[in-house]
């Protein structure tokens, strides 16, 4: 079975298959913040989509980070990402610098995660 969380004409937050989520890539609302409370909105974004989809931040496998300019946010987005995850949990991760959907947007993240069971 597949299970589409807000599933649109375009594509979906996440998607569900085989004890497997799949999410979107999460921007933050508020483009006129630094990389710092974007990544936070981010997070807390993914945080509520993991927890639809029964699953958490422990159970991420992978994760994508796209950011608008590596040079001057890639700290500030880690020190984020480090007390966000999980201790001990820690996914395969790429961090790439790209220009992103809006010119305000500074970091987009999606992640991979197995389903609680």
């Amino acid at each position: 079975m597949i299970a589409r969380i807000d599933p649109g004409p375009r594509m979906s937050k996440a998607v569900v298959h085989n004890g497997t989520v799949y999410t979107a890539g999460q921007v933050a609302d508020d483009t006129s913040a630094d990389v710092t409370v974007q990544t936070q909105q981010v997070l807390a974004k993914i945080d509520a989509i993991l927890a639809r989809a029964g699953t958490d931040k422990s159970r991420v496998l992978s994760a994508s980070v796209w950011l608008a300019d590596i040079g001057s946010s890639f700290e500030a987005m880690n020190a984020v990402w480090d007390a966000w995850i999980a201790p001990g949990n820690a996914p395969a991760r790429a961090t790439v610098e790209t220009r992103l959907a809006a010119p305000g947007y500074k970091v987009e993240i999606a992640v991979i995660a197995a389903v609680s069971s």
